[in-house]
C-alpha cells in the first residue's frame, strides 16, 4: 500500500543524467501513447472475446440465462423483480434488459452484451486516463489484470459493475457526490459497488458532509430506482435481493469453503453437489450449512470493522482522505468475496479497480513500492481464478490435488490483500505527516465536505 507521501505531488526526482534516462524516457514515452494503449486495449479485449467464443458454455451461461429472462419479460410482460423475486437488485434489469431490445435471439444479445461491457470498459479506462497523474499506468495494469482474470468478466453483470466501481473511484478524487451517486446506481445493479459508498461515508469529516456528500445523492438514486421499480408493480420484491441468498450453502469455490475442498484430499466423504435450482456447485452437511449461515452475520460485521477503522483513520489523517478511499474500497471489496458463501469466479473483478486507480493517482515522481505489493497480488489472484474457472474447473471439481492447492492458495491471497488493505488504513492513521496541518490538505485528496 501506498507511503506516506505516495498520494501528495511533489516535483520529480533530479540527478539523473542524460545518457541514464534515454532509454527510459523512450520507454515511457513508448507507453505513454494513447494509441499503443488503445492498440492494446483492443487487443486485450480481443483476446478475451476470443477466449470468451472458445469457452462459450461456460462463459456465456449466465448470458444466455440474462436473455431467457429479457425475452419472457418482452413476450410475455413477466419480468423479474416486477412480477417474481430475482437473485439480483431491481437495476440489473437495465443491463439484463437493453440487449433484448437491439436483438431478436441468443446469439445476437451475446454480441450485443459483450459489446456493451466492452464500451463501458473502454469508457472507464477513458476516463482514469484522462482524470489522474498516472492514468496511463494505472489503464495498463487494469488491462494486464483483466487479461490475468480472463474471459469471464464478459460473461457477467460483474462486467458492467466493475468499470462503475473504476469510474465511481475516479471521480471520488473531485467528486464525491457524483461518485456516490454513480456507486449507488452500481449497487442497485450488484451489491458490490456499495463498497465505494461506505468508504467514503466513512471519510467525510461531519454530520453535514456525510448528508450533503452521501446520504442525498445515494437517496435520491435510490429513490429513482425503487420508484420505478414500484410504479411497475414490484411491490415488497423491489427489496427481495436482500433474503434471496439465505437458503444457499458454501458454494464450491467460496474463502471460507476452502477447509472443505482441501479435506477432500484426504477424506472421501466430503462432496460437492450440483444445486439445480440456481446452477453453482457447493458443500453440502451440517457443518457446511452451519458455516454458510455464519457466514450470514460475520460478512457484516467485517464491513462494519472495516468501516469503523476507516473512520477513525479518517479522524486522524482528513487530509489523505482520497487514499482512505481507496484503501477502505479495496479493503471492503476483498472482504465482500472473504466473507461470502457465495465464491464465483467474476467477483475477483470487483478488486482491480481500486489498485488501478491508486496507481494512477499517485503524482509523478512518487515512488509507487507500497501499491506495487497488492498489484502484484492481485494480478496472481486473478490468474488464479483464471486457472480456476474455467482452465481447469472439472479437475477442481474432480478432486485433483493441483488444483485444489492452486484454489486454496488463491484464497489464502484474497484474505492477505484484505489484511494487508486494512493494516495500511491503520499505518496511514498512526503515521504523522506535516500534510495533516490546517491548510496543507494535498491536490490528490478529496473533498471531505
Amino acid at each position: 500500500m501506498p507511503d506516506d507521501a505516495d498520494l501528495r505531488p511533489t516535483d520529480r526526482p533530479t540527478g539523473s543524467t542524460p545518457v541514464e534516462a534515454a532509454p527510459a524516457d523512450h520507454a515511457g514515452r513508448l507507453l505513454g501513447s494513447p494509441w499503443l494503449l488503445a492498440l492494446a486495449f483492443v487487443v486485450v479485449h480481443a483476446k478475451l472475446v476470443h477466449e470468451a467464443i472458445i469457452w462459450q458454455n461456460t462463459i456465456f451461461g449466465d448470458v444466455t440465462l440474462y436473455e431467457w429472462w429479457a425475452r419472457y419479460g418482452l413476450d410475455h410482460g413477466q419480468w423479474p423483480v416486477l412480477d417474481y423475486d430475482w437473485v439480483y437488485p431491481v437495476g440489473a434489469l437495465a443491463p439484463v434488459g437493453l440487449p433484448a431490445l437491439l436483438s431478436d435471439d441468443v446469439l445476437g444479445y451475446e454480441i450485443v452484451w459483450v459489446g456493451l461491457v466492452v464500451a463501458l470498459n473502454a469508457l472507464a479506462t477513458v476516463l482514469l486516463v484522462r482524470s489522474t497523474p498516472r492514468g496511463v499506468l494505472g489503464a495498463w495494469w487494469w488491462l494486464l489484470f483483466l487479461l490475468a482474470l480472463g474471459p469471464i468478466f464478459l460473461g457477467r453483470l460483474d462486467g458492467v459493475v466493475a468499470p462503475l466501481i473504476l469510474i465511481a473511484l475516479v471521480v471520488a478524487r473531485r467528486h464525491p457526490r457524483v461518485a456516490v451517486a454513480v456507486a449507488t446506481l452500481g449497487a442497485w445493479i450488484k451489491i458490490a459497488p456499495g463498497a465505494v459508498v461506505v468508504a467514503i461515508a466513512a471519510t467525510r469529516r461531519n454530520l453535514r458532509g456525510l448528508l450533503r456528500t452521501v446520504v442525498l445523492p445515494g437517496a435520491a438514486v435510490s429513490l429513482v430506482v425503487v420508484g420505478l421499480a414500484l410504479a411497475g408493480g414490484a411491490g415488497s420484491r423491489a427489496l427481495s435481493v436482500f433474503g434471496e441468498q439465505g437458503d444457499r450453502t458454501l458454494q464450491a469455490e467460496s474463502v471460507f469453503g476452502t477447509w472443505f475442498s482441501v479435506s477432500r484430499l484426504w477424506d472421501p466423504t466430503v462432496a460437492i453437489e450440483y444445486n439445480d435450482e440456481i446452477f453453482t456447485y457447493e458443500f453440502t452437511g451440517d457443518t457446511a450449512r452451519a458455516v454458510s449461515d455464519l457466514l450470514d452475520w460475520l460478512l457484516i460485521v467485517a464491513v462494519a470493522v472495516i468501516a469503523a477503522v476507516l473512520w477513525w483513520a479518517a479522524r486522524r489523517r482528513p487530509a489523505r482522505a482520497y487514499e482512505l478511499v481507496l484503501l477502505g474500497s479495496a479493503a471492503l471489496l476483498v472482504a465482500l468475496i472473504v466473507f461470502n458463501k457465495v465464491g464465483s469466479p467474476q467477483f475477483v473483478a470487483w478488486i482491480g479497480p481500486p489498485v488501478a486507480v491508486a496507481l494512477a493517482a499517485v503524482p509523478a515522481g512518487r515512488p509507487l513500492r507500497w501499491w506495487w505489493p497488492p498489484a502484484l497480488g492481485m494480478i496472481l489472484a486473478a490468474y488464479a481464478t483464471y486457472l480456476v474457472y474455467p482452465v481447469a474447473y472439472g479437475e477442481f471439481l474432480g478432486g485433483e490435488t493441483w488444483m485444489i492447492v492452486v484454489e486454496a492458495l488463491r484464497n489464502l491471497g484474497l484474505v492477505v490483500l484484505m489484511l494487508g488493505a486494512v493494516w495500511r488504513i491503520v499505518r496511514v492513521g498512526l503515521a504523522h505527516d506535516a500534510a495533516d496541518r490546517p491548510g496543507s490538505e494535498p491536490e490528490t485528496t478529496a473533498p471531505a465536505a
